[in-house]
């Protein structure tokens, strides 16, 4: 019997350098802040092309884990921010063509333990951040485009306050999803605005009050409302999910 074999898979030299770099980077070989070799001398160590290195380097730049500091042209190693990591997850759904309902769902499963958690760990200064983005949206909510940035901003603060990485990479995605969701909603549901009002205030105070349990109830509630407010607008649950563009 024949035996099949794959084709090897050739990757360009610069792609290697990258891979072997962030080898040694996510096996803490090279930590925060380390500087790297110039790129003459990783060339020399690697045994390629100085443009092979200056490639490499400019791809793990892009994608945070490489940087250089204010004043030095010598890369560092940087932790990428979570922003950036939640951006390129959100890409990735959207290319798998999550819906509106998956998003939901996934959302539902997420958000109240986030909420609990964020009630007993927040400090007094995630409170008055949160009480500050409520307190914008309770303001300038008519305007449309805002509320639409605002209520996404609610959902990172809260995650912010649990003080948990893990958690705020997890829902950190599905929350820059959220945008787009809304923004078919609220302007098709009146009462969609003071509802969402509403959760945000009673969020705050549980989270002031430090009672997780009212924290996770409340933000249940506020999930669930979303999905109401689609059926209401009258939206494809089973729709596919957009990612917004970028600010410049």
């Amino acid at each position: 019997m024949s035996v099949e074999f794959e084709q090897l898979r050739l990757e360009p030299a610069y792609r290697k350098v990258a891979a072997a770099l962030i080898e040694r980077i996510v096996g803490r070989e090279l930590n925060d802040g380390d500087h790297l070799p110039a790129e003459i001398e990783l060339a020399r160590q690697f045994g390629v092309n100085r443009s092979t290195v200056r490639e490499a380097y400019r791809e793990l730049e892009s994608s945070g884990l490489l940087g250089r500091r204010r004043g030095s042209k010598r890369m560092v190693v940087t932790r990428p921010q979570a922003g950036l990591v939640a951006q390129g997850v959100s890409r990735a759904l959207v290319l798998h063509d999550v819906s509106f309902v998956e998003v939901w769902e996934a959302l539902t499963i997420l958000e109240p333990p986030i909420a609990e958690s964020a009630a007993r760990r927040r400090t007094a200064g995630d409170l008055a951040h949160l009480t500050e983005v409520a307190a914008r949206y309770a303001r300038d909510n008519r305007d449309t485009a805002l509320a639409v940035r605002l209520v996404p901003e609610f959902f990172t603060v809260l995650g912010a306050a649990t003080h948990n990485p893990a958690l705020m990479l997890a829902h950190e995605p599905l929350i820059q999803l959220l945008g787009p969701s809304v923004g078919a909603m609220i302007d098709k549901v009146p009462q969609a605005r003071a509802r969402i009002g509403t959760a945000q205030r009673r969020l705050c105070e549980a989270i002031g009050a430090s009672d997780g349990e009212a924290a996770r109830t409340w933000m249940a509630k506020h999930i669930r409302d979303f999905r109401r407010g689609y059926e209401l607008a009258g939206i494809d649950l089973g729709r596919r999910v957009a990612k917004p563009r970028a600010s410049r």
